[in-house]
């Protein structure tokens, strides 16, 4: 039984890192075990290192939070109070927790009779019950000030790092001696902080206020955390490095304009809206297709062929396009119509509404999570 359940693990760990899949022609594991410079080429055993830096990085994070963001909360007026508490009753609990957090009429009329209240009052009961399961403005504030704080030095650090890596001037570079490409310090350092931070925001769902979005959000980080390393694994680290660094370039711009939102800072919150839009629908349906997805297509084909794990990366880029444009398009029909309902005349001149495009923003847009260049970050953003 033991020798049968070896062979049978032996076969799936062969077949998980099968060499016809991962690798190009000709090409084998062996042959990327030599030295080369720096750490080497990428292997497997590199992302162990993530874990202990996930747990450091969710560290810093709470003594950012306690240190840094919070006294910058409260210096903008935001309070350290929790929602208002419901009136403890068992059998609207038990209702609330165990059926529904939105009872209809029918329902609201049997817990009236049942507990002698009145109607409205039990409409009132839920409603605080359910602003319970919100998290305060002063966690959200302190959580996207941490994100926005990694987004842009790991911004800066990615755009800093390619302005001297040859790949970012000349793509073709990413696929010269492909996948004999060595991995240098700067670039290690790239990729393993990126993956040891949404290991850390991983970590941090099961720690941090339980959200209505915790399943997408779960499922967003799963998937960043896959590509990433899956990227890293078949040695396609340069293109990579361009992949991130240009969604990174919106992704602390969303968080800015959440933390203007939280501060009531309308205006702030409007003009970061804009210019996070702009900068979205340049980099991911300008940029993004002429110049990383022409480099992998078109370009990796020509130099180094396709094989199986060649176009299984494509096709996650690809849908990861399509999500580009259905988010930009959701975007700016959105933001259109806001501003359309929110014209308002008055005598002799038209303006628009800021509080329309200020609501907006706050039901839709920041709802939305900041993201990698993962299939659903654009879920994400």
């Amino acid at each position: 039984m033991a020798t049968t359940a070896a062979g049978a693990l032996g076969l799936l760990w062969g077949w998980l890192w099968s060499e016809r899949f991962w690798l190009p022609q000709n090409v084998s594991w062996a042959d990327l075990e030599g030295p080369g410079d720096g750490y080497g080429y990428p292997r497997a055993r590199h992302i162990l290192s993530v874990f202990p830096l996930a747990a450091g990085v969710f560290s810093v994070r709470l003594l950012f939070e306690r240190i840094f963001a919070k006294p910058c909360a409260l210096h903008v007026g935001i309070q350290d109070s929790g929602p208002y508490q419901a009136q403890p009753n068992a059998i609207l609990e038990k209702v609330f927790i165990s059926v529904t957090k939105y009872p209809d009429e029918k329902r609201l009329e049997g817990l009236s009779k049942q507990l002698d209240w009145d109607v409205r009052k039990i409409q009132c009961w839920f409603r605080p019950s359910e602003d319970q399961d919100k998290p305060p403005t002063l966690t959200k504030f302190c959580e996207s000030m941490w994100r926005f704080t990694f987004y842009l030095c790991i911004f800066c650090y990615g755009v800093r790092f390619l302005w001297s890596s040859p790949w970012f001037w000349d793509t073709r570079q990413c696929w010269h001696s492909y996948p004999y490409q060595p991995l240098t310090n700067g670039l290690y350092y790239y990729y393993i902080m990126e993956l040891a931070f949404y290991w850390s925001l991983m970590f941090s769902q099961f720690t941090d206020i339980k959200r209505k979005d915790f399943l997408i959000m779960f499922v967003h980080h799963l998937a960043t955390i896959g590509l990433i390393t899956f990227s890293y694994i078949n040695n396609m680290v340069r293109v990579g490095t361009l992949v991130m660094c240009l969604h990174d370039a919106s992704d602390f711009l969303l968080e800015a304009a959440k933390l203007a939102n939280y501060a009531k800072y309308q205006r702030l919150c409007d003009t970061l809206f804009v210019i996070f839009s702009a900068i979205f629908v340049v980099t991911r349906l300008g940029i993004y297709p002429f110049w990383i997805l022409n480099t992998t297509l078109f370009e990796s084909w020509e130099m180094i062929g396709p094989y199986p794990s060649w176009w299984l990366f494509n096709g996650l880029l690809l849908i990861l396009q399509v999500l580009h444009v259905i988010w930009s398009y959701l975007i700016a029909r959105i933001a259109f119509k806001a501003l359309i309902r929110g014209k308002v005349t008055y005598p002799g001149r038209i303006r628009p509404r800021l509080c329309t495009l200020h609501s907006f923003l706050t039901s839709f847009l920041f709802s939305m999570p900041g993201g990698s260049w993962t299939v659903s970050s654009l879920a994400c953003i």
